[in-house]
This record gives C-alpha cells, sequence and structure tokens, in this order.
C-alpha cells in the first residue's frame, strides 16, 4: 500500500488489489452520523472482515494514516482477520470545510478479493439558539370553547423536540384525549374545562441544551346566567294598593374566572291591588207570613245588605224570627167554626196545588225517560264517523252519525232510514267555500252515500285519498275497474269537506302530494311532483278495453309504522292503489331514501301495511326471492310489485359507520319587529319530498331560501348534532345570548324520521339602514362531518336573488299515458324482449341483459316472469325517468353482439310508429 504522509495524502489509494482466494471486506460496523457538541471532537469507528487495511476518506480526501487507530483481531467462527480502525473529527475540521453539502466521511476497506466502501457519515455542529421563534400566548376563553396555544420552538441542529408543561408539570397527552400536543409544536385543547386554567409553558431541547419559552397564562371562565324567576310574592298591602315582587340569582351558573355577570335586573315589582274586606249587613225583615196551624207566623230575612265579601264578617244575628199570631188565644183541638170552614178551605186549595205539582213531575219523569230510551235506540244503530282536524289548530271535531246499514235489529231493513247529524262545535269555525253550506242540509249530504260503508280516518287523508276505500256494491265488467265508481272518493271529499276544513294555502300545497289518473292497457307513468316517488304502469298490465283510475299518495300525517329499536325509517310512507286491483305483469314503485348505500353498514328492508293497519315485512333488499324486486340505487329504490297498498322502507344499521344522508337548508324571514331576522336552518332526510315539505311550510310563513342546500353525512355512532352561527358583522348584527349555537341530541337527530329537525336564530340590527346580512351557518357532527353555508342576502325581498328549489320541476307532467310516458319506443321493445327471451347457447340471453344494466343479483324473479327481458326494460324505464339516455341502452346491446344502431337517433315521429324498421344482426 502506498504510504500516506504530510503532503501525499490526496493519492489516491489502489482501488483493488490482484485478486487472490478470499471474499471482499464486509462491514461490521459502519460510520454514523455525528453531532460535535461544543468543542468536544467526536470519534468515527468502522469495523470490516476480512480486512487487511482500513482507510477514512472525508469530503473526498483520504485522511492521513497516522490519524487513524488501528485494532486487528482473528473471527474465531471463520478464521478470518477482524480490523476496527478510528478516527477523531474535530470541530476545526467541520468549520473550515465549506462544501456544497455537510461534512462526510466514509471508510475504504481491502482484502484479498478487492475493496468495500462504507455509507458516508456526515458530520455536523450542533447547537440551540436561545430565541423562540414563537411564544406561547396567554388567552381567556369560555367553558367547552377551544384553546390553541402556539409554540415555534428556537432553530437547532438537531431539530429541538417539544415538551408542554402546565404549572411546572409536564403534559401527557395519552393520558387525556381532550388534549393534543402532535399538531406542528402546539398545544391543543378541544372543550376547555375549568381544570384547564393555568400557566404553560413550552419546553424545547435538544442533544446541546434545554430551552423554556415565555408562560402563557390560560384562563377558563363561566359566563354567568340567571336562575329560574320565583314565585311571585304576595301582595304587601292586606287593603288597596301595594306592590308585590319576585327575584332570581345569577348563579346558574355562578360567573367564575372573571365571566360576565348577567344581564338585566335581578328582583322585578309590580303594583297589586288587594280587595278590602267587606263586613256583611242584614236587608230589612220580610213581612210576618200567615198563621200556621200552630197559631205561629214567621218572618226572614238575609245578609245581603251587602254580603260578606273579600274575608269580611258575616252578620251577627238570628235570620228568621216566629212569634204567636193570636196573642195567646190560640185553640187547636176545638176551633171556632169560621176557623175551621177557613181552615178546610186553606186545606182543599193545598191539595189541588201539590197535585197539580205531581203530575207535572210525572209528566216530566215520562218524558226523560222516553227521550232517553230513543236515544238509546238510535245510538245501537249509528256509527260514528269521526274526523280529526288536529292539523288546523282553529278548527275542531266534527261527528255525524249515520244509521248502519245492514243491521239485524232494524225491524224493517227495507225501509229507508231516517238520517240524521249531529254537530258539535267546540271551536271558532270558518266555512271558507260555497260548497260547505252542503252540511246545513242531511239529505245533501248524506244521499249518495246511503249504499256505502265509509270510514274516514282522519281530514288530512281524506284529501290525500289514501283512507281505505269503500266497498264498491255496483257491478263491473271482469277485469275492468269503472272509473265512474272511484267518484265516491270525490263524493266523500266534497261533502265532508267541512270535516277538513283548513286554510286555502294549506290545502292548495298539501294536493301536491297526491296525483290521480286513468290508464289504460298502455300503461303509462304516474309522479307526484318533486318528490321523487313515482309509479310505472307498463304496457299490458291493464287489460285490453279497460280503463282504471289509479292514483299515488305520500302520507304526510306521522307514520304508522313505528320503527323498533336503532331500526330507521328512510323514506316517505307511500301508497298506491286502489288494492283492490291486480296487474298482469309488474309495475315500478320508485322511492327516494336517506341512506348511503352500503350493504356492510345497512340491512333495508320494504314493509307493507296490511288493511288491518298492521305493518308485515315483504323483503330484504338483499334477499333472494321471486315476490317481489328491489334494486337500490344511491338516492332511490325501484320495485317491482304485483299488488297495490301502503309501502315504506325501513333501515337497520348493522355499525356505527351507517351514514344516513341529511340536507341542510337554511331560511330567512324578518318579524313582526322590523328590526329582527329571523333564521330557520333544517336538517332534513336527503329525500325529495322531505324538502319540498319543508318548502310548503316556509312558503306559507314567508320564508326565502338564503342558500343552495347542502348534504351532511350523519353516522349512528351516537354522538350529537351542532347548529351554529358563525361571523355575525359586528355593530351591525347581535344574535340573542346563549343562542348563538345549539346541540341536538344524536337520536332526536338519528330517529326522527317524521319531522324535519327545526331550529331558529333570532338575529336583531342596530339600525334600519342595514339591509345586508353576511354570516355563516355551521352545521356539523361531533366527531363526524360538517357542511358551512354562506349567507349572503337582502333583507329587502325585492333584491334578494331567487334560489331554485327543485332540481326537476316535473309538476307540470304528474301523469303520462301511452307511448310518451316510455322513453323506449314500443317497437324496439317488441324486437329485443324477442331476442333476448330466447335461450341462446353463447350466454347472450337476458341475464346478460341485466348484467349489462347492473343487475347481477336476485335473478331467479327475473325468470319467473313470462317475459324476463320486458321486467329488465320497465326497471331500466324507472331507473332512468329523469337522466335517461338511450345511448347507453344501445351501448349495452352492441356490447351484446346483438345490435349496432343507436336507438337514440330515434325521431320522435319514429318513436309513434308501430312498425318502426329495427336492424339487428342475425334478424
Amino acid at each position: 500500500f502506498p504510504s500516506l504522509s504530510g503532503n501525499d495524502n490526496s493519492e489516491a489509494l489502489p482501488e483493488s488489489i490482484p485478486s487472490a482466494p478470499g471474499t471482499l471486506p464486509h462491514f461490521m460496523e459502519e460510520p454514523d452520523d455525528a453531532y460535535i457538541i461544543k468543542s468536544n471532537p467526536i470519534v468515527l469507528r468502522c469495523k470490516a472482515m476480512p480486512a487487511m487495511q482500513i482507510f477514512f476518506k472525508c469530503n473526498g480526501e483520504w485522511v492521513h494514516q497516522n490519524e487513524h487507530v488501528s485494532e486487528e483481531s482473528m473471527d474465531e467462527t471463520t478464521g478470518l482477520k477482524v480490523r476496527e480502525v478510528f478516527i477523531n473529527v474535530t470541530r476545526q475540521q467541520v468549520e473550515d470545510f465549506h462544501g456544497p453539502e455537510d461534512y462526510w466521511c466514509q471508510c475504504v476497506a481491502w482484502s484479498h478479493l478487492g475493496t468495500s466502501k462504507s455509507r458516508k457519515a456526515s458530520v455536523r455542529i450542533a447547537y440551540l439558539r436561545k430565541n423562540f421563534e414563537q411564544d406561547p400566548q396567554g388567552k381567556e376563553v369560555p367553558i367547552e370553547g377551544m384553546i390553541v396555544l402556539h409554540c415555534r420552538p428556537p432553530e437547532g441542529v438537531p431539530a429541538a423536540e417539544v415538551e408542554w408543561l402546565k404549572n411546572e408539570e409536564p403534559i401527557d397527552s395519552n393520558l387525556d384525549e381532550n388534549i393534543d400536543t402532535r399538531a406542528d409544536h402546539n398545544l391543543i385543547i378541544r372543550q376547555a374545562r375549568l381544570s384547564d386554567s393555568g400557566n404553560y409553558t413550552c419546553m424545547a431541547a435538544n442533544i446541546v441544551a434545554k430551552r423554556r419559552s415565555m408562560s402563557a397564562t390560560v384562563v377558563v371562565y363561566v359566563n354567568g346566567g340567571w336562575s329560574s324567576w320565583t314565585e311571585w310574592s304576595n301582595c304587601n298591602a292586606r287593603c288597596g294598593r301595594g306592590w308585590q315582587k319576585r327575584s332570581r340569582t345569577c348563579t346558574n351558573p355562578a360567573p367564575l374566572n372573571g365571566g360576565a355577570f348577567c344581564e338585566g335586573m335581578s328582583v322585578q315589582k309590580i303594583t297589586c291591588t288587594s280587595l278590602c274586606p267587606v263586613d256583611g249587613n242584614w236587608e230589612v225583615w220580610s213581612e210576618w207570613s200567615v198563621c200556621s196551624p200552630e197559631c205561629e207566623h214567621l218572618r226572614v230575612r238575609e245578609c245581603i245588605a251587602p254580603p260578606p265579601r273579600n274575608g269580611g264578617k258575616f252578620c251577627e244575628g238570628l235570620s228568621q224570627e216566629s212569634e204567636n199570631c193570636t196573642e195567646g188565644l190560640c185553640i187547636q183541638d176545638k176551633k171556632p167554626l169560621h176557623e175551621i170552614k177557613s181552615q178546610n178551605i186553606e186545606t182543599a186549595s193545598d191539595i189541588a196545588l201539590y197535585s197539580g205539582l205531581g203530575a207535572a213531575v210525572i209528566a216530566v219523569a215520562v218524558l226523560v225517560v222516553g227521550v232517553t230510551l230513543y236515544r238509546r235506540s238510535q245510538s245501537e244503530y249509528g256509527v260514528d264517523v269521526i274526523d280529526s282536524s288536529a292539523l288546523t289548530g282553529g278548527f275542531q271535531t266534527f261527528n255525524f252519525k249515520t244509521v248502519r246499514q245492514g243491521n239485524s235489529l232494524l225491524l224493517n231493513p227495507s225501509m229507508q232510514p231516517d238520517l240524521t247529524v249531529s254537530r258539535t262545535y267546540s271551536g271558532p269555525i270558518c266555512l271558507q267555500d260555497p260548497m260547505d253550506k252542503e252540511l246545513m242540509t242531511e239529505s245533501s249530504l248524506f244521499n249518495p252515500l246511503s249504499d256505502i260503508k265509509v270510514k274516514v280516518q282522519s281530514s288530512f287523508m281524506v284529501s290525500l285519498g289514501v283512507t281505505e276505500r269503500a266497498e264498491y256494491h255496483g257491478k263491473a265488467h271482469s277485469g275492468t275497474f269503472p272509473h265512474g265508481n272511484n267518484r265516491a272518493f270525490g263524493t266523500i271529499q266534497a261533502r265532508n269537506k267541512a270535516t277538513y276544513i283548513q286554510n286555502l294555502s294549506s290545502i292548495s300545497t298539501r294536493s301536491e302530494l297526491k296525483t290521480t289518473a286513468i290508464f289504460g292497457h298502455l300503461g303509462g307513468r304516474l309522479v307526484v311532483p318533486n318528490t321523487g316517488v313515482s309509479l310505472l304502469i307498463p304496457h299490458g298490465a291493464i287489460p285490453e278495453e279497460s280503463s282504471w283510475e289509479i292514483y299515488l299518495a305520500i302520507t304526510q300525517k306521522e307514520s304508522s309504522l313505528q320503527p323498533e329499536g336503532a331500526d330507521v325509517l328512510l323514506g316517505p310512507e307511500v301508497t298506491c292503489g286502489p288494492s283492490e286491483l291486480s296487474v298482469s305483469s309488474p309495475f315500478a314503485l320508485t322511492i327516494p331514501h336517506c341512506a348511503e348505500v352500503n350493504s356492510e353498514h345497512w340491512n333495508i328492508h320494504l314493509k307493507k301495511r296490511t288493511q288491518q293497519g298492521k305493518w308485515e315485512e315483504v323483503m330484504s333488499v338483499e334477499e333472494e326471492t321471486t315476490s317481489c324486486y328491489c334494486l337500490l340505487d344511491p338516492y332511490a329504490c325501484h320495485i317491482l310489485l304485483n299488488s297495490f297498498g301502503t309501502y315504506a322502507l325501513i333501515g337497520e344499521p348493522i355499525s356505527d359507520c351507517a351514514v344516513r344522508q341529511l340536507k341542510v337548508a337554511v331560511f330567512g324571514c324578518l318579524s313582526c319587529n322590523s328590526l329582527d331576522y329571523n333564521l330557520r336552518v333544517y336538517c332534513m332526510d336527503n329525500t325529495p319530498c322531505a324538502f319540498q315539505e319543508v318548502v310548503l311550510d316556509e312558503r306559507l310563513q314567508g320564508g326565502q331560501l338564503l342558500e343552495e342546500p347542502k348534504l351532511l353525512p350523519f353516522q349512528g355512532n351516537t354522538f350529537s348534532l351542532q347548529i351554529s352561527v358563525l361571523d355575525i358583522p359586528p355593530f351591525l348584527w347581535r344574535i340573542k345570548p346563549f343562542t348563538a349555537c345549539q346541540e341536538v341530541p344524536f337520536s332526536r337527530v338519528w330517529c326522527n324520521s317524521q319531522k324535519p329537525l327545526h331550529c331558529a336564530f333570532s338575529l336583531e340590527r342596530y339600525s334600519p339602514a342595514t339591509t345586508q346580512l353576511s354570516c355563516k351557518i355551521c352545521v356539523r357532527q361531533v366527531k363526524g362531518h360538517e357542511q358551512i353555508l354562506q349567507i349572503q342576502t337582502s333583507i329587502l325581498e325585492n333584491e334578494r336573488e331567487t334560489i331554485t328549489f327543485f332540481a326537476h320541476e316535473d309538476g307540470n307532467f304528474p301523469a303520462q299515458m301511452g307511448p310518451k310516458a316510455f322513453k323506449i319506443p314500443y317497437s324496439i321493445r317488441q324486437r329485443i324482449c324477442a331476442t333476448f327471451d330466447t335461450p341462446n347457447a353463447k350466454g347472450k340471453d337476458w341475464q346478460m341483459l341485466a348484467q349489462k344494466n347492473s343487475i347481477n343479483r336476485n335473478l331467479s324473479y327475473f325468470a319467473t316472469q313470462s317475459s324476463p327481458s320486458a321486467v329488465i326494460l320497465d326497471l331500466w324505464e324507472a331507473r332512468h325517468q329523469h337522466d335517461g339516455d338511450l345511448d347507453s341502452l344501445a351501448c349495452a346491446l352492441e356490447e351484446i353482439g346483438r345490435t349496432h344502431s343507436k336507438i337514440s337517433d330515434v325521431t320522435e315521429t319514429e318513436m309513434e310508429e308501430p312498425d318502426f324498421s329495427y336492424r339487428q344482426n342475425g334478424l
């Protein structure tokens, strides 16, 4: 090896020596990165086997061999030579080096076979500056507020580690979930507690030194709150004008740590007047009565001049007096003749008087008994048709009693019964339509209904047409439902209109949640506008030369379906009917839902209400059955059914990760006071019908949608929902104290499937000149998602921007009959069915058609249908009523290899032509 002397250390050592038996050196220890602390040199070491020589190279130059300390040994296992080498690196060497990278060293080892190089070890001078780049700042925060203390440690090599002290004691965030110290050296306390008050210090340390930041004092304060008022004290004046008072204390909670004292008065006084006591006084005596057989007469007086009042004393003395009226000459056994005659005359007159009174009493009793028996007999034959008008606060119950038909107790069933009407008005009645005058005559109310048994459950159900249908006694043709018989519904609605009187705006809005149309053999589509609920009657489901009146409605009253446990109602309760009709091929019912579809988190069931009002399970969405079919899309469920009735979707959460999609909407409205402005925040199911119900109610209140609604995924993790108003412009607006944030328990949000959740915030502007409002509404689930709605609106109605309520304005087409209701022309549909219903050896049949349309489960249902392809196409029509693109269906057919023509090229006139030429390969 060449010598490494003073000036030739830049000479390169040989990278290898002539080959010889052996192996390349293997490093058992390589030099590590090191830091020079103060002026102390560091030692780099290297160990290799087998190694004849080891030298260090620093910054590309060989280190002089005199600076190496070498030790040699023999490995007992292999017998190979082991060499270990040390060098010292001083602070001066590192400071004198000026290169593009840190000072580095590596070692090179030689053996008979060649050389090996170790890793590069960097050597840096360690230091830690004295001053923190940012010291934590003290602050005062309200209880349950968030505390964030920032700390940026001094510059240092290596980088300083940070530790937080509270009152000189280390903080361990692992022991307190409320404290987080991981975020960029900052200290975060999520919800401040009284115990979090104290002095906080940021400690920075590395291998050189430790540094302390300035201490930051944190004060957690509690603003005071008033207790409830005490009861009013008694009036302090026993008689006349005085005062009474009530008080409250600032102890709910009491202000702590400098928190604000309660605003307002702790004592209230009002004037009162106590009625003065009035002592009673006798009126004058009455005239003496006639002389009695006992020779006495009487006189009386009453304590009414005045009567005692307000605790005054009652009159003292007797209220009646008696004395002898014959001056002691009374003869009772042997009366003088004139006395006997006069006495007999008086006795005879008394007998006549008493006899007359007795006869009158008997007559009255007989009359009462007769009326009672008559009413009892009438009540045995009567049926109450009771309507509850609870939906409108100003109108009370009406009772209509009619004679029950077919009662075996009637003596002559063929006789026309006497119809009576009884009404009970227990509140103000407002007749808003001339039709209400029909209530004034009994015949006009009940004559058309004498052959129908009617049971009305509620006025609201009558308005929807979702009541139990009447029993039709008229004859109908086989397989036909004459829509004329259905007039019974209109008759009931018109003639019993007074039983569900509401204000006109309410009636007009409620009618939007029910639609009715007459369908024939060509089928069609029925839609409840802006609700996402629709009904598709396929071609051929109704017999030829028949017309059926079919209705579709949404139950807006509280559903009779009460989910058990953690189960929730995921959408509206939908009724289609009449229930006694049966179709020859399945119809498609579309019901929107609010679940985030995931079979690992939800188990979704379809339920149907029986005629007895009970709910029974039809199927689980994931179930394999041939009775019906459920296809679950992200926002709606499409159900193939053969029987009409009332249906609903129930969700059973399997895990805490189950998500219920909520829609958050904000409405604004001026209050009676022109300086007040109300913000109403709704959290409702993410279904169009739930949003429409809110919109209709807000229209009645004069509300205005202020921002596009947003979706909030609400998890079933039992954590509550917080709604708060942020960034209120100071000096222009203010919000009432303790109302800026409202928290709603989890159960109320998760299980409240009937009515939207509603929170109101009351703002006040300081000046009438303020016409603009800018703020934020934050809706967040604790340990969940959050949404921010930015409000930027004018409180002047003529300056507001109009925000569209609904994405699909289908209100103008609630019903479509015949070919116009379907996107696929009937002639093309026939050819598709003829092609794919035929079994194919290559598997190109209806099963592949289902697969290409994302229908991969419960195929046994389609196998039981007379035309599986037709049912699959019906399902496609139901799924794509708004976003249907015939190109997508054409592409699916082309992928199967059955067609090369695009269905979407068909024009409107061609769609109506029955003999449209549909080209297929091989046909």
